[in-house]
């Protein structure tokens, strides 16, 4: 649809009106991304002065900036923990938000092994309704025609479960899917799926993702792009696809609907949808039956023009295994989001991952930035650094994100390190370098140093009656299985070899860890399937010693080496398994249910 170049925007021309209102609601924003923080934290400020946690900080009703952050110190989930415990327990008085919490949002960060939780208001779905509004305006600005097929993606629910006082908690992304803003969105041309709600929203995920599949490739000549949240789902659903594309081929050849799917209205959305498609089933087969898989989400789908997934951070080491199976289409990295608040989005979303920068959007709650050192671990509470507002701070240096949102997180550290790369009229731009303080990374999961060596002690607890200790431990990000999974290599002190720990041994201390870890990881392990078996791998004495001495010729200093906690240089990881003895894998999954621990 042509639109009138009286009304194109400084990003380009839009695809249609709908765009150009959205294309200017950024530029407005940005432009004024000052003005636009001032009034958000005034209102912020007024829609919660009579809260409790507000009140504490004698405001009387002061909503400026100065006067804000004079008064109100820069916390952490921690501190915040009595309040929310008080909320999830049950108490509905007014203590972070005026407005009634609905629900709290799981954070896929833990705290103690837990999920955190985050409180939310039901307008903040309004607010990251609106986000998600902007994000295909501004695909259409590189790729044209997306209005002309539909999008495969790969979305689902997770677990949930009620606090003591009855609220719902569970992840963003499924209490989004299970709104009425998701469930009954109007018809977008630019914006349609090849799978039905009923498949997203279905609770098992075998049911969900079957159904998905089955969908796209119905669809696979209309499919203009595939996607997921993150790279990792995507590889899963490839996965998925490898180990069930007979019974798929069977389903599509004979339009009867695979007996494993129960689900009632799964089964009735799909029986309208499934029809005989021999020949189809016959290419199905033809592919999936080849040997090599390279390239085969566009042989699947040819008209593929891009893949949607977030491929920084943790995610970034994904990026070969999707160039390999997808011909290396590009990656587009749309929006920057947490379960504390959305921030922004990409507004070059065809670059190359290695620059993906997320402009934030002003309007969706008051930012400011911890200036961050990489050698330092915190700050002095007696003389903390000066937080910089959000268009102040400067290109090329990193920051902590810090947020005060209208659900009643106020001076809150989010936990994200950020690098500004830029500006888009007087709103920075953002590489996200990392999440602070994590080690391991698979999928959603995040474990920190504290909690590997955690894990470590407990399981080597079960190598004193065999006179064995942990001499030294690294760990590894393994993503070359598909789902990837975390490997530890140990180096062991065996004082008797006559008992040594035996195979079945070093099994159950894979398990011990994985018992020990949080409980993000577990349900990966247990309920989403996108994580793999722990494994250990034994490395011959003195390894660690060859680790120093490498890690010195490369110019690391003799006084100052530690040993790293985790390794993804791929020299550092071939010198391990060079020096490999055995191999273990956790023999079965460690306990997890959607409950939380007490």
């Amino acid at each position: 649809m042509a639109v009138d170049s009286a009304i194109s925007s400084p990003l380009g021309p839009p695809a249609c009106e709908k765009d150009a209102k959205a294309l200017r609601f950024i530029e407005e924003m940005t432009r004024n991304a000052d003005a636009v923080q001032e009034r958000v934290l005034a209102d912020i400020l007024t829609q919660n002065s009579k809260t409790e946690y507000l009140r504490r900080f004698k405001l009387n009703g002061a909503t400026d900036r100065e006067s804000f952050k004079s008064k109100l110190s820069v916390i952490s989930y921690e501190d915040l923990q009595p309040e929310i415990q008080r909320i999830a327990n049950g108490d509905r008085s007014a203590i972070l938000s005026a407005h009634p919490i609905s629900e709290f949002l799981t954070s896929s960060g833990t705290s103690a092994g837990e999920r955190k939780l985050m409180p939310t208001i039901k307008e903040e779905l309004d607010r990251r309704q609106l986000l998600y509004s902007l994000l295909m305006p501004v695909m259409n600005l590189y790729v044209p025609g997306l209005d002309k097929g539909k999008g495969l993606y790969f979305l689902f629910v997770k677990s949930e479960t009620r606090t003591p006082g009855g609220l719902l908690a569970r992840p963003v992304l499924t209490s989004y899917y299970k709104s009425e803003q998701f469930k009954t969105r109007p018809y977008d041309p630019y914006n349609v799926y090849t799978s039905p709600n009923e498949a997203i929203l279905c609770p098992d995920s075998f049911q969900s993702m079957y159904t998905q599949m089955l969908c796209g490739l119905q669809d696979r000549h209309q499919v203009l792009r595939v996607g997921a949240v993150f790279a990792s789902g995507l590889l899963r659903a490839i996965r998925f696809l490898q180990l069930n594309w007979q019974q798929l081929s069977n389903d599509i050849e004979t339009g009867v609907l695979n007996r494993k799917i129960t689900d009632p209205s799964l089964r009735e959305c799909m029986g309208e949808i499934l029809k005989p498609d021999p020949e189809l089933a016959m290419f199905v087969r033809q592919e999936c039956s080849k040997e090599s898989w390279e390239g085969i989400i566009t042989r699947i789908w040819p008209n593929t023009k891009y893949l949607d997934v977030i491929v920084t951070g943790a995610m970034a080491q994904y990026i070969p295994t999707l160039d390999y199976y997808s011909g290396g289409l590009p990656k587009a990295c749309t929006m920057y989001a947490s379960s504390e608040c959305y921030f922004g989005l990409n507004l070059n979303p065809m670059c190359k991952p290695s620059e993906v920068s997320y402009t934030i959007m002003p309007n969706m709650a008051y930012f400011e930035f911890l200036p961050h050192e990489s050698n330092s671990s915190g700050f002095n509470r007696d003389s903390p650094p000066k937080l910089v507002d959000l268009v102040d701070v400067e290109v090329g240096k990193e920051y902590e994100l810090v947020i005060t949102t209208y659900s009643g997180l106020c001076r809150y550290r989010v936990g994200d390190i950020l690098r500004v790369t830029g500006f888009h009229n007087s709103a920075p731009q953002f590489h996200f370098v990392r999440r602070k303080n994590v080690l391991l990374s698979i999928d959603s999961d995040k474990t920190d140093e504290a909690e590997l060596q955690t894990a470590v002690e407990n399981a080597s607890k079960l190598l004193r009656e065999f006179n064995t200790s942990v001499v030294e431990y690294t760990s590894y990000a393994d993503t070359k299985t598909i789902p990837g999974h975390y490997v530890i290599y140990w180096e062991l002190l065996v004082k008797d070899a006559a008992n040594s720990p035996t195979d079945d041994v070093l099994k159950q201390c894979c398990l011990a860890m994985e018992e020990s870890l949080n409980s993000v990881y577990r349900q990966g392990r247990v309920s989403d399937n996108s994580i793999g078996p722990l494994e250990i791998r034994v490395v011959k004495c003195g390894t660690f010693e060859e680790l120093m001495d490498y890690a010195i010729s490369r110019g690391a200093s003799i006084n100052q080496y530690k040993v790293p906690r985790c390794v993804n240089f791929t020299p550092v990881v071939e010198l391990l398994d060079s020096r490999l003895v055995s191999a273990h894998f956790s023999p079965g999954l460690p306990h997890w249910s959607p409950e939380r621990r007490r």
